[in-house]
């Protein structure tokens, strides 16, 4: 892995198959290379393209070894396992109900790591600005937006121009020793 890269992304130079799942080399034929990488030219925050919801965990999961944690604070567990229950819920339902992913992005901030989820489909989900309860006896919708709702924070959601849309959220992430990091930005 050159420097720059990461497991789990790929550059986002093209939409998605949306029945892609299999892992992808650069060249884009399936084969044992991970489903995707990030470059240095890309550079922190660009969307990559993952293929799958165990890519784009890898993938948010080294941008929090590699971004957020340093030698002064390291994320606790508890919140990484919920960034990456998010990663998968909004993974998953671009797979299913978006039309295929076109884009992830996961990066690096004061508060935590702030997802985008790229789809092809302008369809806003109907319970995207719920209150997060969870549905009664597998009625109406899944589990996966309360979850979101619940977990996140600052959920926005862009009609993207070409077609297709854009969720972005962010996933709260607190040092390890301290709580939640200083508000202006600084490790403690």
């Amino acid at each position: 892995m050159t420097e720059g890269e990461r497991p789990g992304a790929e550059p986002c130079a093209e939409r998605a198959d949306p029945g892609d799942t299999a892992p992808t080399d650069r060249t884009g034929t399936a084969g044992a290379a991970p489903a995707a990488s990030a470059s240095a030219a890309e550079g922190p925050g660009a969307a990559v393209r993952v293929t799958s919801a165990a890519a784009a965990r890898a993938y948010a999961r080294s941008v929090v070894r590699e971004e957020w944690n340093s030698s002064s604070r390291r994320a606790r567990e508890e919140d990484v396992i919920d960034l990456l229950l998010v990663v998968s819920e909004m993974v998953t339902n671009a797979i299913r109900h978006g039309e295929g992913i076109a884009g992830f992005e996961a990066v690096s901030t004061a508060d935590g790591i702030r997802l985008a989820v790229l789809d092809n489909s302008d369809v806003v989900p109907e319970v995207a600005y719920g209150s997060g309860a969870l549905p009664l006896g597998h009625q109406g919708s899944g589990y996966g937006w309360p979850l979101i709702i619940r977990l996140a924070r600052e959920i926005v959601i862009d009609r993207r121009p070409g077609g297709g849309k854009t969720i972005k959220v962010l996933v709260p992430l607190r040092d390890a020793a301290g709580g939640l990091p200083p508000k202006d930005g600084r490790a403690g």
